[in-house]
Parts: structure tokens; C-alpha cells; sequence
């Protein structure tokens, strides 16, 4: 698993939206996304009806980048990884948790384990600039 430096953990934490990108017969479905950023991995919601889930579903592989752009001070973290998929438990649980507090959309429409999953995208890259 990679790990991240200290400046790209704060970063990370900082921000809320990345793009995430699956992929289904090699071509890429890209889209915005909110995150949580945790314990070297990241979080991201969904339900089961969307091209994201249904990608991820038979084929476990992303990308993600959180990226701030102004000109000369461009800063990224890009990664690929491996996606599993929560459903119930334990560390589901935990990430609905973080999701439900950092985030007004969930308190405003709740959900309960196998309503909604969390996609949980493990970096096996990762590249970064602009952070110091």
C-alpha cells in the first residue's frame, strides 16, 4: 500500500471533491466525486444504480485525483488502485460515520448498510506536485 507524505495528507484532508475514474471494455467513465481521505486510502459514496458501481463491479480498478488549479500554483495527488466494495460492517459503519459528519448531503438523505455502498480505492501509484 502506498503511503502518503505529510503534506499530501493534509492536502488530501483539506480538500472534499476529486475526479474518480473507472473503467468498463477500456473505456474510462470519469466523474466528480466527494471523498474522505483515511488511513492512506479513500472513500467515496455511491449507490447501485450508477455507471460507476456497475464499472467497479467487474473491475476492481480506478483512478482518482484531487487537484487545485490556479495558474502557477497547480497541486495534485493522482492514484491508481485497487476498489473494494463496502456494503455492511464493520469498517462500513466507521466510513458512514465520517461521511454523515463531514458531509450535509448525507445527514440530509441517510442511508443504512446495503442501501448504499462505499467504495473503498486502495493507491498502488501515486504522483504528486505543487505540495511542499
Amino acid at each position: 500500500m502506498i503511503k502518503f507524505t505529510p503534506s499530501e495528507k493534509k492536502y488530501l484532508e483539506s480538500m472534499e471533491e476529486a475526479r474518480l475514474a473507472t473503467v468498463k471494455n477500456n473505456m474510462p467513465h470519469v466523474k466528480p466525486v466527494s471523498y474522505i481521505s483515511y488511513d492512506n486510502a479513500f472513500f467515496v459514496a455511491t449507490d447501485y444504480e450508477t455507471v460507476t458501481y456497475r464499472n467497479i463491479s467487474k473491475n476492481p480498478k480506478a483512478g482518482l485525483v484531487v487537484d487545485t488549479y490556479s495558474p502557477g500554483k497547480h497541486k495534485a495527488v493522482c492514484c491508481q488502485g485497487n476498489v473494494k466494495i463496502l456494503e455492511s460492517g464493520k469498517e462500513f459503519l466507521e466510513m458512514y460515520q465520517q461521511f454523515f459528519k463531514k458531509f450535509a448531503w448525507v445527514r440530509n438523505d441517510p442511508w443504512k448498510e446495503n442501501e448504499a455502498p462505499i467504495l473503498k480505492i486502495v493507491p498502488l501509484t501515486k504522483t504528486s506536485w505543487g505540495l511542499k
